[in-house]
Parts: structure tokens; sequence; C-alpha cells
């Protein structure tokens, strides 16, 4: 299991984008055509090494995304997807933890699967599985192309009880999560840690962009 991928909710989907790719010097991003749509959101997804950041914006009245906003009150950190090697075992440990799952996906190359954080709270957790494994269907066709150098290299979740939190996580993912550092607080997804290029971050350590304080690794 690692950490590959995490999702950001905003009201302003072009500047955000537009500012996350300014402050870490990142590439031209995947703006998803096909279930984006669906759940009425447009998203970017920027490639960060061979992981990912994206941002999503809803385009409709009633969607997840559209509550999570007026939960936060604007923008903020939204999921956190794991990349797994086996998802039918992933999935069947996850329910049998008591942890529901909201959305499945399967098609030759990608699997995915998404766990209702009323049941395991402080973000959404994404469970997604790759075929073969260095590729990622989220990212588009071309993220090789366009990845900008550097990695995701952890994440901050907020939470009343951390500890109790971080043993759930465990509980439904099978493992201590990697890379998942969880606090005490009520923002769920709050922080992010990247490494980027010295040139881009220019002694900085750290930028605030769409509700996440994004840490550089000086």
């Amino acid at each position: 299991m690692r950490l590959r991928h995490i999702a950001l909710v905003t009201g302003d989907l072009d500047a955000v984008a537009a500012r996350l790719a300014r402050e870490l010097g990142l590439g031209a991003p995947f703006v998803e055509d096909q279930m984006a749509p669906d759940w009425g959101v447009a998203n970017a997804v920027f490639a960060l090494g061979d992981q990912f950041l994206e941002v999503m914006a809803p385009t409709r009245p009633g969607t997840a995304v559209g509550r999570h906003l007026a939960r936060r009150g604007g923008d903020a950190g939204y999921m956190v997807m794991f990349q797994v090697d086996d998802v039918g075992v992933a999935r069947a440990r996850t329910t049998a933890a008591g942890a529901r799952i909201v959305w499945s996906y399967d098609s030759p190359t990608m699997s995915g699967t998404h766990l209702d954080p009323r049941d395991v709270p402080g973000a959404i957790v994404a469970l997604d599985q790759a075929t073969p494994p260095e590729s990622w269907a989220w990212g588009g066709p071309d993220w090789p192309a366009t990845a900008a150098a550097g990695a995701l290299l952890g994440v901050t979740v907020a939470v009343a009880d951390p500890g109790a939190v971080a043993a759930r996580w465990a509980a439904v993912l099978g493992a201590t999560p990697p890379d998942v550092t969880f606090v005490t607080g009520d923002g769920g997804l709050v922080g992010a840690h990247v490494r980027v290029a010295e040139t881009v971050h220019a002694g900085r350590d750290h930028a605030d962009v769409g509700g996440v304080r994004f840490t550089f690794a000086l």
C-alpha cells in the first residue's frame, strides 16, 4: 500500500488549480472528461513524480463535493487515495471491518473504491489498484510526459481524537496508513508534505493553497 493521490475541493477551480501549479511548479493538468461530470464536478489532476494532486469543484447542486465545501466553509482537503496490490482483498477487509463502500469502479487498467467517511473519519479514503502498478489512469494518458519533478511525501489529517482515528484507519486498511500523520483538530485533510525542485520552493517552507498547507521538504 502506498500514498498515491490526494484531492482538494474548491469553489473556483481555475484559480486554485492555477495557484497550485504556480506554487509547486507543476505541469499541465489532466481534465477528466468521463466520470467527473457524472459526479457533478470539474477537475484538474497534476502529476508530481508518479503521484497526483487533484483539484475538484462542483458543477451542479447536491454533490458530495459541494456538501463538503459547505461543511468546511470554503476550500478544503477532501480525499486521500492509496494504491493497493489487490483491490478484492482490500474491499473484503474494509467490509469486514464495518466500513461501507460508497463507490466502486473496475476496468482492465484501474479499480477504484471510495469508503464512507462516517466509517473512516477525517477524509474520503480511496483504495485503488492500477494495472500495471506503475500506471495511474486517474492521471490521464499523458501524465508521465507532464509530471513535475518531486513527490508527495505525506499528508496531515486533523481530527478530534487522532489516536482513535489512526487505529480505525489501520483496522480498515489492514496496516498503519503509510505517510499519514493524525493531529488534533477538526479540519480533516489539512496538510501535505511535498518535495519539489529547489528553484520552485526557493527557500520557502510552505505554501497554502485550496485550504491545504503544502510543506516543502527542504
